[in-house]
């Protein structure tokens, strides 16, 4: 479904109250589907790419408002005025910046490793994957672009015990086009101009934030400032799981977001 041709590339599956999912930086929208499959039971789930991320059209946007404005408009070719959001990193930004700038449209948001400041936050890990990436695109080993992206979402223990399947992808990396690595440098290069402390205030719906206890890439006091900046904002930390928390913690990172869904729509009445 695409109703067109400058729209986010987007899926929608099954039925119930509407609940966007927007992807972290090195994600696709396929990237969601045991999550999505499982959400799909209650909600109708819609997935999207953001520009950069290969399937939607258009270059990459140069600010993380224009991924949110971007994201307004999926919304309103799909004719939804408010959604429930669950996003992540990259995407979590974009949530949080979709419910400041555009809050009639956001009716609750669960937003998981995020801080307020996105350049205070990647740490060594994040600049690792910042200059592979930027070597990739320009004709450099694309491999280490990988070997960044595992470095910095997960932890030892689980790349230990997937090292089977992390060696498979390892080897497909370098048939992603070309697109898939410019995308990328795009991305990064409107994430690390982030700064959300000014319009942090400024969000009204129900928020939860997740943090991973053993985050490479996100300190926990910046994950801390998102939420003392958000009235009525409620933070769970998730320990032991590394960045990519919703890989790593499938299972409590559904259970954390529908339990918190579930409590917002009996408080709000809503279907």
């Amino acid at each position: 479904m695409n109703p067109g041709p400058h729209v986010l590339t987007h899926r929608v599956d099954g039925d119930g109250s509407p609940l966007l999912l927007l992807n972290g930086g090195m994600m696709s929208m396929a990237a969601w589907e045991p999550i999505a499959r499982r959400l799909a039971a209650r909600h109708r789930v819609i997935r999207c790419d953001f520009r950069g991320q290969l399937l939607s059209p258009g270059p990459p946007c140069a600010s993380m408002e224009d991924h949110a404005d971007d994201v307004a408009a999926l919304l309103d070719a799909l004719g939804e005025t408010r959604v429930d959001v669950v996003a992540a990193s990259f995407g979590a930004y974009v949530g949080l910046l979709l419910a400041a700038r555009h809050p009639e449209r956001v009716h609750s948001l669960v937003a998981a490793t995020v801080t307020d400041v996105a350049d205070e936050g990647v740490g060594e890990p994040g600049a690792r994957l910042a200059e592979a990436v930027r070597a990739a695109a320009h004709g450099g080993d694309r491999t280490a672009v990988y070997d960044a992206i595992v470095h910095l979402a997960y932890t030892p223990e689980w790349q230990a015990a997937h090292a089977e399947e992390l060696a498979a992808r390892r080897g497909q990396v370098g048939l992603l086009p070309d697109a898939w690595f410019t995308g990328l440098e795009g991305l990064l290069g409107a994430l690390v101009k982030v700064d959300l402390r000014a319009v942090l205030p400024k969000i009204a719906c129900p928020v939860l934030i997740l943090a991973a206890g053993r985050d490479a890439a996100m300190p926990l006091e910046r994950t801390e400032a998102v939420v003392a900046a958000i009235a009525g904002a409620d933070l769970v930390v998730v320990p032991g799981s590394g960045h990519a928390l919703a890989v790593e913690r499938e299972d409590e990172f559904v259970l954390l977001a529908e339990r918190f869904l579930e409590r917002v729509h009996r408080a709000t009445g809503a279907a």
